[in-house]
């Protein structure tokens, strides 16, 4: 998803690409740039507050930060629940306080959330505020967040903390004059929905493309649109809010339809 969206964003823009897998970030930085793209790398551990700021930084060293995509996560099958939570909730939290300070008057981000966060209740109320006022190097000493072991609800759970942090981060960047939102995909062909089809959720996933409204497996190119969207100047009354970019699952699910909680 990450290269769909420097692929239709970056023309005629320095794009700045960053990943903690180094044969990851030397294949997609090598491909923009036989594209004709101006590409810039830089290795980066999301889970390290250090890690982060020093991207951001590297960032606005190249110039103007306007426009910010994150994509990095980890799913169910790929890692414990302790990992999911260092990436997914605890690394987007560092993201967007470290370019919240950094992003350019005018400029947006985006970050790559999921519609799991939408397949499961809203969190109680006092939860809910403690995913919104609590310090970022914090968020995982929580103690609710502590007892989650079972990497599929982790996940769920650190998804829709993203769209949490996402509506808290809006004011910190609008006094920027900078607008952040999250979008929640569904099923998307990427390598990792790739990896969870094979897993023994597989089946589960299936089963939701085939109840949702369009009855097809979405493609990066969907999020990249989406992104474009939310990133550009026909969406400048928009902050602080989730897109869901899922072919209709939440939908059907909600009118009735058998779910599972990772996507």
């Amino acid at each position: 998803m990450g290269q769909a969206i420097a692929r239709r964003l970056g023309s005629g823009k320095t794009v700045l690409l960053a990943d903690y897998n180094e044969e990851t970030l030397a294949s997609a930085t090598g491909s923009l740039s036989a594209d004709g793209h101006h590409v810039e790398s830089r290795s980066v551990d999301v889970s390290s507050p250090e890690s982060v700021r020093a991207l951001a930084e590297h960032a606005a060293s190249l110039g103007s930060v306007t426009q910010l995509a994150h994509t990095a996560g980890l799913s169910p099958s790929q890692a414990s629940a302790e990992a999911i939570l260092a990436v997914d909730l605890l690394g987007v939290a560092l993201v967007l306080d470290e370019f919240g300070e950094v992003i350019a008057p005018g400029g947006a981000g985006v970050v790559i959330a999921s519609m799991s966060g939408h397949l499961i209740p809203a969190l109680p109320a006092e939860q809910e505020q403690a995913l919104t006022h609590t310090p970022t190097r914090e968020l995982l000493e929580l103690d609710f967040v502590k007892k989650l072991s079972h990497p599929g609800f982790a996940y769920a759970i650190a998804k829709q903390a993203n769209h949490i942090r996402v509506r808290a981060a809006s004011v910190q960047w609008g006094r920027r004059g900078a607008r952040i939102n999250s979008i929640s995909p569904g099923i998307i062909s990427t390598p990792m929905s790739q990896q969870e089809l094979a897993s023994p959720v597989g089946d589960g996933m299936r089963a939701m493309i085939a109840m949702s409204g369009t009855g097809r497996i979405g493609t990066p190119e969907d999020i990249a649109s989406a992104t474009a969207f939310l990133l550009g100047p026909d969406a400048t009354f928009i902050t602080g809010t989730d897109l869901l970019v899922d072919g209709g699952v939440v939908a059907a699910a909600k009118a009735g339809s058998p779910t599972s909680p990772t996507s």
